[in-house]
């Protein structure tokens, strides 16, 4: 032990130890100084200072220069009673960095002051299987899955497009999952809407999506809502959601929806379907079109046909609907490319799919720079699909 004390004595004298309250004080990140924490992952587990670095002594020498990459930024390392700190600070030194502090006492002496610290949040050792494929993604991991947990999803239709979406943003664990639709499921649903079961029938859409999303996943919270979306009622709906899902097969709605997106700046997972042929987008409000950019006016009541008599391919909404799904998890842990910009066509006889550039309208009445948008002027249109030749 004379030996280590001896080491210890010799480091100290040769480093700067700082108090507790000089980091609270002035020797922190909101004062341009970084902070070190190279305790162990257990350790961190428990609570760390806010805004630290998590750089466990062991990987010290190993991981400074990619950590911490100016060597001339003031620097405060700690651990939990300020021996190891001590050390670190020395091995910093030694490794060319010119302004390293440690603080006296560690984390120990920090929260006996009563001062602040923060304790990471960690998925759930129940929840370690279920999401275990997210975890072993780098792109993913515990912090995106934790960011999924806290997300909110909100879903407008629980049909065709929506079981799909809702089916697999539940599985993959995001937190919220509101669903709108003021429907009844009908026999004739079942043949697509995979969030409906044939003892479903006659029962609102929203209630038997919610006992269908609960079974696969029952850490998702469902919130219903049986209305009709309309200006007294959307922003209220939509303002507490992340990202909106958006698989109307109206004008009405689809132009009701992109609207309020654009006033609360939600960005919006888009698609249409119409017997072998689906298409999707992402709307970012002001980054990019919106759907009046790509639709300023409505098909008109003669060509457009009813959805009874339009017909559908029952496994193409899986398809579009997945990508929705996928769109929306990037969005929410801001991931790759998404397909703003971008309009994805599918067709399921040729088992193609074919891209067409967006761009924005700079007269476009609800994003463009002279836009007014107003919910109650939207017009009732009746039931009617968007197709890519609808655009000439």
């Amino acid at each position: 032990m004379g030996d280590f004390k001896e080491l210890l004595n010799e480091a100290k004298k040769q480093i700067k130890e700082v108090s507790v309250q000089e980091v609270r004080d002035k020797l922190n990140p909101d004062n341009g100084f970084t902070l070190v924490d190279v305790r162990e992952g257990d350790e961190w587990e428990q609570g760390h200072l806010d805004k630290a670095l998590f750089l466990p002594r062991g990987f010290l020498e190993v991981k400074a220069d990619k950590t911490l990459t100016d060597k001339n930024q003031p620097v405060v390392v700690y651990c939990a009673g300020g021996v190891r700190s001590a050390l670190a600070a020395k091995t910093l030194q030694d490794l060319g960095y010119s302004n390293v502090y440690s603080m006296r006492g560690g984390f120990t002496e920090w929260k006996n002051n009563g001062f602040p610290f923060v304790t990471p949040e960690k998925v759930g050792k129940d929840q370690m299987a279920r999401y275990s494929r997210h975890l072993r993604i780098p792109e993913v991991g515990e912090k995106g899955q934790l960011k999924l947990l806290k997300s909110k999803v909100l879903l407008v239709g629980a049909g065709g497009l929506g079981s799909p979406a809702g089916v697999y943003l539940a599985a993959s664990g995001v937190g919220t999952i509101g669903l709108v639709d003021y429907d009844v499921v009908d026999e004739s649903n079942l043949q697509r809407q995979i969030l409906h079961w044939t003892s479903s029938v006659g029962i609102p859409k929203v209630d038997s999506a919610r006992r269908t999303l609960f079974e696969i996943n029952p850490d998702v919270k469902v919130r219903t809502y049986a209305v009709h979306l309309d200006a007294s009622n959307i922003l209220d709906i939509m303002q507490d959601y992340d990202v909106i899902v958006s698989g109307s097969d109206n004008f009405t709605t689809a132009y009701m929806v992109n609207d309020a997106a654009l006033l609360l700046k939600k960005p919006v997972a888009y698609s249409s379907i119409f017997r072998f042929e689906g298409q999707a987008s992402t709307f970012i409000p002001y980054a990019g079109p919106c759907f009046r950019c790509l639709y300023a006016t409505a098909t008109p009541p003669e060509l457009a046909p009813s959805c009874d008599e339009a017909g559908v391919l029952g496994v193409l909404p899986g398809v579009i609907g997945l990508i929705q799904a996928t769109e929306a998890i990037k969005l929410l842990l801001n991931l790759g490319t998404t397909l703003s910009g971008r309009l994805l066509v599918y067709d399921a006889l040729e088992m193609s799919f074919r891209q067409f550039k967006l761009r924005r309208d700079p007269a476009c009445s609800a994003c463009g720079p002279n836009a007014h948008i107003d919910l109650k002027s939207i017009p009732e249109f009746v039931c009617a699909v968007q197709t890519a030749s609808a655009q000439g």
